[in-house]
């Protein structure tokens, strides 16, 4: 059967997201863009340049091969991809029916073909590992800082008023403006761990050796076509199937029924490894399996090992413990939470910095989060040029080291100090560190982060990271919403005395200010939606107001 070949796109010359206008953009209705789409706000506010600088640095210098798709699309799909947690095949779909995703990757007018294969987002995320998403992620974050100062600066140059002719006072953080040159510490850090599940089925030991075996026994009918022997050796594999099942489909077995059947899973693994073994010897290994064959017998190999050292020893532990055949890399994470003490998968600390989240550090293999309190430091101190005021953790980092460490640089820490109990006073207030809580469950249920479906270790931390680079997004969109807005409000305010008399209301995608007739003094303004502003301003937050 001939293998299909995939479809590509044709090479398009990147062009500069500045030259691409809404008005020039040509729809099939010949009908303008919103501006207000978020699609349309996070395309003008991300330094595309920048970006596809960094993927094309990654393609390397060779001239030989199919063309690439372009950088902007390339990165821009990852985005649509995790942004709404879509399959690879659904973000093809959705590029080729939405006009507004469209303009997102860069097109210049709508297109109603598949832009490229769904097989080509593996590439990109090849393409574009862990430390290329959190550079990019730094520099989107930068980027929008930078345009905040613009926008503030010119709200102070127009002076911007109120409906009572003075001036609107709103209160920004400076921890908001990076780099500032001079200042060794400011702003606050909160860090945090969590562990970031793989799409796997639950493991157990009767399973992983049913799974080994039935690979084992492809194996063998790949290498038995190729031998010279007459007769097919025999494996027993529906006998073996057969008592898997009968304990597998038991509901509630005891664990010395199910001692029994690992038992006998593994004499069938042992059977069907000899047997392998004597091909190989016979065979050879290179042009009778394939590389993901070869790779399964390792494993394999490993994982019985791995077995016979817990049924030997009737424990349920053994060091960089194989829980998943076609994902080796990952490992059991004990979290101790009430719906589930294990995880399966990578544990990340992020450090959260005015509601932006940084990726500081990922491991397979479960770690005490406390090692890495300095990392995330010195990660902060990087970004920023000086080190947080002060940092906000829970009891597991607060050892010792720790403490010292972060007293020698002059850095508070908001947790709970030594000594006894009685003498103890509430130096974090409830609710400090919620915001990196609400981050984490935000990312795992409306992002994925629960089930992180890529299946290698390098796409799986892209994966991670790019859960992490949306999360920012989507708070950074909100920011830059709330800039435009104010310069909305102060062209309203100089309509109000023509049609004060109206119902007058201004809609900024999901945010609404409604102004009714009895609302027309100065007063209702000072008091109620101004104060709503500037909270909104501060928590990125959509709200209506009537």
């Amino acid at each position: 059967m001939a293998k299909s070949s995939k479809t590509r796109a044709s090479r398009l010359k990147y062009v500069s997201s500045t030259h691409v206008l809404i008005p020039g953009f040509e729809t099939p209705f010949d009908q303008n863009l919103d501006p207000t789409n978020r699609w349309v706000v996070l395309a003008n506010n991300i330094p595309w340049d920048k970006l596809v600088n960094i993927y094309e640095k990654q393609l390397g210098k060779s001239n030989f091969g199919a063309s690439t798709i372009n950088g902007r699309i390339a990165i821009g799909s990852l985005i649509i991809k995790l942004l709404n947690d879509l399959s690879d095949r659904d973000v093809v779909t959705q590029l080729q029916e939405n006009v507004y995703m469209q303009y997102f990757v860069g097109l210049s007018s709508f297109c109603s073909a598949p832009l490229y294969d769904p097989s080509l987002l593996v590439e990109f995320r090849n393409r574009l590992g862990m430390d290329e998403l959190k550079e990019i992620n730094e520099i989107i974050v930068a980027n929008w800082a930078r345009q905040n100062d613009d926008n503030r600066n010119d709200d102070e140059d127009n002076g911007i008023k109120n409906l009572s002719g003075t001036d609107v006072s709103i209160d920004i953080k400076d921890d908001e403006t990076p780099h500032q040159s001079g200042v060794e510490h400011k702003g606050s850090l909160i860090i945090d761990a969590t562990a970031a599940p793989q799409d796997i089925a639950y493991p157990t030991d009767l399973n992983l050796l049913s799974e080994a075996r039935e690979i084992l026994e492809s194996v063998i009918d790949t290498m038995y076509e190729k031998s010279t022997e007459i007769k097919k050796p025999r494996t027993y594999r529906e006998i073996a199937h057969k008592e898997y099942l009968k304990v597998a489909q038991n509901r509630n077995p005891s664990g010395k029924i199910i001692r029994g059947a690992i038992k006998k899973q593994l004499q069938y693994v042992a059977r069907n490894l000899k047997i392998v073994n004597r091909y190989m010897d016979e065979l050879g290994v290179f042009g009778i399996l394939t590389a993901k064959q070869h790779n399964y017998f390792l494993r394999i190999n490993t994982l019985y090992d791995q077995q016979i050292e817990m049924y030997t020893h009737k424990k349920h532990s053994v060091e960089n413990r194989i829980v998943s055949i076609h994902q080796p890399h990952v490992r059991p994470i004990v979290r101790g939470k009430r719906g589930a003490k294990v995880e399966f998968g990578s544990k990340i600390q992020v450090g959260l910095v005015d509601g932006i989240c940084y990726l500081d550090y990922l491991s397979w293999d479960a770690y005490n989060e406390s090692q890495y309190l300095e990392h995330s430091v010195e990660e902060y101190k990087r970004r920023s040029g000086y080190y947080p005021s002060e940092v906000l953790a829970d009891q597991i980092y607060c050892t010792r080291s720790n403490r010292t460490f972060l007293k020698d640089r002059g850095i508070h820490l908001k947790a709970k100090p030594l000594g006894r109990p009685s003498a103890v006073q509430n130096h974090v207030s409830p609710g400090e560190r919620n915001p990196i809580e609400g981050k984490f469950g935000q990312a795992k249920v409306a992002y994925g982060l629960q089930r992180v479906k890529a299946r290698l270790t390098n796409t799986s931390a892209s994966w991670i990271a790019g859960i992490i680079l949306v999360l920012n997004l989507v708070k950074l969109a909100g920011l830059s919403a709330y800039c435009i807005i104010l310069k909305v409000l102060n062209n309203i305010k100089k309509e109000w005395s023509l049609i004060g008399w109206q119902r007058h209301n201004v809609r900024f995608g999901t945010l609404t200010f409604s102004a009714d007739p009895i609302y027309q003094n100065i007063s209702w303004y000072n008091s109620y939606l101004q104060p709503h502003i500037i909270r909104a301003f501060s928590s990125s937050r959509t709200f209506t107001v009537v």
